[in-house]
Parts: C-alpha cells; structure tokens; sequence
C-alpha cells in the first residue's frame, strides 16, 4: 500500500497548510481592516474572513475570543499604524512649514486610510469605535494646532486653523465617499491640494 503522504493531493494540501498554520493575529486584523474599508464596520464576521483567508474558524479563535475582540485589535492596528507612519515621519522634518507640506502631500495620497476613516464616522456610535475615533481625532487636532503654532502663529488662532484644515479634511471626504461626489482627476486633485496648502499653510 503506498503512504498517503506522498500522493499528489497531499502534497499540495501541505503548503497551504503551512502557511495556514502561520496566520498571526496581526494577519486577522489587517483582513478585517480590509473587510472595514470596504464595506464596513458591520460586515466584519468571522466565517467570510476566514473563508478568504483559507482558514477555518479554529485559527480565529486560537488568536480571538469574539469578532467584536478582532474588531478592537484592528483598530488599534489602524490608530498604530496611522501615528507611526505619517506623524512618525513627519516629525523628521526640521521645517515647519515643509512638514505640514509633507502632512499634506503624504495625506493626499492616502487610499485605503481614507476609506476605513470615512466607515468609522459612519459608525461613531459604535461602542468600539467611538473612542478609537475620538482619540484619533484629538490627536490630530493637537498635531495640527502645535504645527500651525510652529510657524508663528498665535495659540488660539492656531487651534482656529487647526479645525478649519480638519474639517477640509472630513468634509472632502464626506463630499466623495458618502454623498458620492464625482471625484477630481488627478490633474484636478492635484490642483486643489496645492490650493489646500497655500490657502491653509501661513506664507
């Protein structure tokens, strides 16, 4: 009788069970990110996520305890990966100016970032994400207010030009995601971006 380990069938299943076996919890997560971004907070659920990951329940549950545990890893993941790699770069800028510049540019460049922040404000309520939100947002309003306070301008009217550059932000995204806005071709965004900055950023 031949060993079944080696028939054909067996050999493929092994890799894909290898890589299976590898899964982290942090591949959960950035699945559900996914899932977030483009459908929403309420679409995240555990057998769709598995069945895309190749994976069967059992490796959700060896990493979470409940898909309202994968949502709250995600995003946390989300709000790590956001003050590590846009503000944690930025603050290599000496310039203040050229670092809200470069807040600007790397902002407007962002994809999936905006998708995943535009389904989180239309789930605010949710008790999961509300307080990833808020602290998002307090970050960046503090982020904001001290760079606008960085190139001269005085504290209130700092925080004045803070909200005004954050609402920008929040209402151009409500203009195209939610109310479903034609969106700027690439000449047209780059345009406006510019017009962002020089309108925004003191001379």
């Amino acid at each position: 009788m031949s060993d079944p380990s080696n028939s054909p069938s067996a050999a493929k299943a092994s890799p894909r069970g290898e890589r299976n076996s590898r899964l982290s919890a942090d591949d959960w997560s950035e699945a559900a990110l996914d899932q977030i971004a483009t459908h929403g907070v309420a679409s995240v659920a555990v057998e769709p996520l598995a069945r895309r990951l190749g994976v069967t329940k059992g490796s959700f549950y060896w990493h979470f305890s409940s898909r309202e545990a994968l949502i709250k890893s995600a995003l946390e993941r989300w709000e790590a990966m956001e003050q590590e790699t846009v503000f944690g770069q930025l603050e290599k800028i000496p310039d203040p100016r050229e670092r809200l510049r470069s807040l600007f540019r790397v902002v407007a460049q962002e994809v999936k970032p905006h998708a995943i922040y535009s389904e989180l404000f239309k789930a605010i309520d949710h008790p999961l994400v509300q307080p990833v939100m808020e602290r998002i947002s307090e970050r960046r309003f503090a982020y904001l207010t001290e760079a606008f306070r960085q190139v001269g301008m005085a504290p209130v009217e700092a925080q004045h030009r803070a909200r005004l550059t954050y609402a920008a932000y929040v209402g151009f995204l409500q203009l195209n995601r939610q109310l479903h806005q034609p969106k700027l071709h690439h000449d047209e965004f780059e345009a406006y971006v510019s017009h962002m900055m020089a309108t925004l950023i003191p001379g």
